[in-house]
């Protein structure tokens, strides 16, 4: 890495995003898909189920769905090649972090590593060595008060603050904005990861904001809890992440939504410290203040410690899965399970296109029972019970609870998966289905490796437009990469993931190969753009979980009405008047040089 400046730094933590993590890509460093020796698709590593182990049928699947050849190879940049602009200087900033003894940087790859979420956007500037504008420093809060001296710095120095948690956002919300002429600091909260207490008579606990998913649940788990929050992205992202994006777990069926998990959350912002008097399960005291700092997206202020509910651990936890003959028997299947309020922890369906990909996924088996067992329910799905292989789709479940609560559930969901013509498809393909979820990230760098661009992205939508909502978006994102010049089939696929009473979240994969194409990237905006256009007219949501950063602001707009906009813009200059939260995810402010709204 080149850098043609002096590094300054003083107290520099070890952190794991610097140690463990890629730098343009997503996940552990010793952890991607890869093709062996003999040819065949393997996953490195010791981390997940499938690590070391070969996946015979995915580079054919691969290969003949999207066009690919995987002789073909659009190789990253490297690191020591890529060259890093020189930060925007700040001397009595730094003189301020020295003299109240905080820990910052200005190295060059610490500034790169805090600069960029996951979106596709961030990975091909970063494959392709185009660094856009970078934060100027890292600084790193060990306590609350800490956060409000980088903040009282900031204001007297006219600096500007993007705070960072995990890092896993994939709507742009950590760029830093090209025509922010401040000092930009990246607030890394990687340093108040602790527990701070947990109150066993009220099922409690409070955790500073940095705390990563894995280590919060692994923390509970010893004393016997569990917080039931759960996202794909747990591994990696933190709890004031989850706060500041109003995020959604794979359980929230049983469990609830961060919204529904959130208790007490201290909120430091210019205007100083935001917490309720009272840690209660509910307050009638005026609107709800945690309202407006879940989902601002770092634009008000940072998170800094937050009390949710914990659970007992269950007693028993037990996977499942169901096949059915097409994608609309498992919709109706999932609104009647919605309807009779019988859902498990977690319920998703894949459409018919994920269930290919995934039985591609499968590892190889060593075992003469097990290829058998496989064959023969093959058999018996396509053969005996007559589903047509291109329009089956599968559901895969988990339940948790006492050992009758879970044989409960699982009784009745059977019963009425029948209803809809779908046949168990067992424990071992629910366990499969479920954990293959954190290790399909990983699929896109594979992907890009060898030309393919892609990404997912999420609505939520009422129950009686899911089915119209799914098709139209697929066909359209099928018909505009055609119009747009790509000469290969796309991947266009959907899932439904979280059931409510009145409706579903729905997540999109789309990729496609963009060999031969002069701007993939380009093209892959357009598409995505009309995509995005046509969720909203089909009556779905500009987001369900993933948060809005700045990916999605032009349709912030639509979405909330222009009194709904000037309403956050007013709490905007009530809570930061000096804009020192200067990211410009939600809305853009007035008098600013990228302001449209």
């Amino acid at each position: 890495m080149s850098a043609s400046y002096q590094t300054i730094e003083h107290d520099v933590p070890q952190s794991y995003r610097d140690q463990i993590l890629k730098w343009n890509g997503w996940g552990y460093t010793d952890s991607q898909f890869a093709i062996n020796k003999d040819g065949h698709v393997t996953f490195t590593g010791d981390k997940y189920d499938i690590s070391g182990k070969v996946m015979p049928h995915f580079r054919p699947w691969f290969e003949n769905y999207l066009g690919i050849d995987l002789n073909y190879v659009s190789p990253a940049q490297k690191l020591s090649d890529v060259v890093i602009d020189a930060p925007v200087e700040n001397e009595d900033l730094i003189e301020f972090l020295q003299e109240n003894n905080i820990s910052f940087s200005n190295a060059a790859k610490i500034r790169l590593m805090r600069a960029h979420g996951h979106t596709v956007h961030d990975m091909v500037n970063l494959r392709e060595g185009k660094i856009p504008r970078l934060p100027d420093v890292v600084v790193w809060p060990k306590t609350e008060q800490e956060i409000v001296k980088i903040i009282e710095g900031a204001m007297s120095h006219n600096c500007a603050i993007i705070p960072i948690g995990g890092g896993t956002s994939v709507t742009n919300a950590l760029d830093t904005p090209v025509t922010e002429k401040r000092a930009v600091i990246s607030m890394d909260m990687a340093l108040l990861d602790k527990i701070l207490w947990i109150d066993r008579e009220n099922l409690t606990c409070r955790a500073q904001a940095g705390i990563v998913g894995q280590s919060l649940e692994r923390q509970l788990n010893k004393k016997g809890f569990t917080c039931g929050h759960e996202p794909d992205s747990i591994e990696f992202s933190t709890l004031g992440g989850w706060v500041s994006t109003r995020a959604s777990g794979m359980k929230k069926n049983k469990y609830g939504n961060i919204e529904d998990l959130v208790v007490h959350i201290n909120f430091v912002c210019p205007k100083g410290i935001i917490q309720k008097q009272c840690q209660v399960p509910r307050i009638s005291s005026g609107p709800d203040i945690h309202q407006v700092i879940l989902g601002s997206e770092g634009t008000f202020g940072v998170v800094s410690e937050v009390t949710i509910k914990i659970f007992p651990l269950p007693e028993v936890k037990r996977y499942g899965s169901f096949v059915f003959p097409n994608f609309e028997n498992g919709v109706n299947f999932f609104r009647e399970v919605a309807s009779r309020r019988i859902q498990p922890a977690s319920l998703r369906l894949m459409d018919n296109d994920q269930f290919v990909m995934g039985q591609a996924l499968k590892v190889a088996s060593d075992s003469w029972w097990a290829s058998l067992k496989s064959s023969v329910s093959k058999m018996y799905i396509t053969s005996w019970k007559g589903f047509k292989v291109d329009e089956i789709c599968a559901a895969t479940c988990v339940y948790e609870g006492s050992r009758d609560e879970v044989d409960q559930q699982e009784d009745r969901l059977n019963k009425l998966a029948e209803v809809f013509q779908g046949v168990i498809g067992g424990e071992e393909n629910g366990q499969y289905g479920y954990r293959l979820t954190f290790a399909i990230a990983y699929l896109r760098d594979l992907g890009m490796n060898h030309g393919v661009l892609g990404e997912s992205f999420e609505t939520s939508v009422p129950w009686d437009k899911v089915l119209s909502l799914c098709r139209n978006v697929k066909e359209l994102m099928r018909r505009e990469a055609k119009a747009q010049g790509v000469k290969h089939p796309v991947l266009a696929s959907c899932r439904v993931t979280q059931v409510y009473d009145a409706g579903a979240c729905v997540y999109f994969y789309f990729g496609f190969n963009a060999r031969g194409l002069s701007n993939g990237l380009q093209v892959y905006d357009r598409i995505e753009t009309a995509a995005r256009d046509e969720i909203i007219a089909c009556g779905g949501s500009i987001s369900h979980h993933h948060g809005v950063g700045k990916i999605r602001k032009q349709w912030m707009l639509t979405t909330n009405g222009a009194v709904g906009i000037a309403l956050l813009k007013a709490i905007k200059s009530e809570l930061d008047p000096a804009n020192i939260f200067a990211n410009a995810n939600l809305i853009d402010i007035i008098g600013s040089p990228h302001s449209k709204l």
